[in-house]
């Protein structure tokens, strides 16, 4: 009886008439693969499926088990391990970790690929779920982040810019090579901020995604930023969203336009694309943007909890407390919902003093012109 194929089945990856000398473990290989397959043809990110992978390895060198042999407290004893002595997981690590060990439960007990038929034979014993409610995180809140996580306030801002423009005179003044990396490493935050752009994001834009805004004519092709590497939804391309200058932080343009027109020719970019670019004529990388922003903070003395991130939310915060439109502020910020910008607006007590009087002084008006 021919068996029907499916990306993934056990029929499909693994290879019949073969003794292998490690059984179990060329099963379990077969098994990832398979997954991977699976995965694939459901189109999802090769990044995503790449975790999802290491995820489920790296529970099985736990467990020192094969899939067929976990139970759920084999979960709940690696969950303890991984909130042990001298680690910190974020609440929703935990719950991403124990999510991808689910589906890929799902995966292997789904008899339409083979996979339980497949272990009944070969070794006499079938795989289950082993994440279930009662073991597993509950997705309660919408934002899991950690709470020290917060918008910069606009001293810190002061501080950690004034840190990046000092660097560039502290590396001229020694006459040591690096005031070019400096330069653009400076501007390059400054992007981060005055356009509330998410780090890769940022590292992907090209020379060909600066825009112009007919409202703002004298801006050039600075009115506005093409991103085109925005967050995607599971299963689906970047996202891609228009993010327009703003009067508030035209210091940030000018700025954009210096870099652009004096700085980024020196690194020789030949027919190079991008934005950001390296001396080597390659495109800045996540982990270099990740170390240098860590080194100014430190340099700064700026508190650890502050990451690259909290630029983004500290633009949110900063344009509600401009006065910008909420709904505006979630387009800006490629945002689906506007909850989610309300997650990451973390507005001062000023602003809400600002707020309160104006409601106040509103009703005190309409108080006195009643008869």
């Amino acid at each position: 009886m021919s068996k029907t194929y499916l990306p993934g089945a056990a029929h499909v990856v693994l290879t019949s008439n073969v003794i292998h000398l490690d059984e179990a473990s060329a099963v379990f290989k077969a098994m990832l693969s398979g997954w991977g397959l699976q995965q694939t043809s459901r189109m999802l990110a090769a990044d995503t499926i790449k975790g999802r992978l290491d995820i489920v390895s790296r529970f099985q060198g736990y467990t020192n088990a094969s899939p067929w042999e976990w139970n759920p407290t084999d979960l709940e004893d690696w969950t303890s391990f991984l909130l042990g002595a001298g680690r910190s997981r974020a609440h929703s690590t935990i719950r991403g970790y124990q999510n991808a060990i689910r589906l890929f439960m799902e995966f292997i007990t789904d008899s339409r690929y083979g996979w339980l038929e497949e272990c009944s034979h070969r070794f006499g014993e079938v795989p289950q779920q082993i994440c279930h409610e009662w073991n597993t995180v509950e997705h309660l809140s919408e934002f899991e982040g950690r709470p020290q996580v917060r918008p910069f306030t606009y001293e810190e801002l002061e501080v950690f810019f004034g840190r990046c423009d000092e660097r560039v005179e502290e590396i001229r003044r020694r006459g040591r090579k690096g005031s070019l990396v400096a330069l653009r490493d400076s501007q390059m935050f400054k992007t981060y901020y005055a356009w509330g752009l998410r780090r890769n994001e940022n590292i992907r834009l090209d020379i060909v995604d600066l825009r112009r805004n007919p409202i703002k004519s004298d801006w050039g092709k600075y009115g506005a930023l093409n991103v085109r590497y925005g967050k995607a939804v599971k299963g689906s391309p970047p996202r891609r969203r228009t993010v327009l200058s703003v009067p508030h932080f035209d210091w940030a343009i000018d700025g954009l336009r210096s870099y652009i027109e004096e700085v980024r020719p020196a690194f020789g970019p030949s027919q190079h694309p991008a934005l950001w670019i390296t001396e080597r004529q390659s495109r800045v990388s996540k982990d270099y943007v990740d170390k240098r922003f860590a080194k100014i903070r430190n340099e700064a003395g700026l508190p650890k909890e502050l990451h690259l991130h909290c630029l983004r939310h500290s633009y949110v915060t900063h344009l509600i407390e401009f006065g910008y439109d909420e709904r505006f502020v979630q387009e800006q910020v490629g945002h689906a919902y506007a909850s989610t910008t309300a997650i990451y607006a973390g507005v001062s007590s000023d602003y809400k003093n600002n707020m309160l009087g104006r409601a106040l002084e509103k009703l005190y008006v309409q108080s006195k012109e009643k008869p």
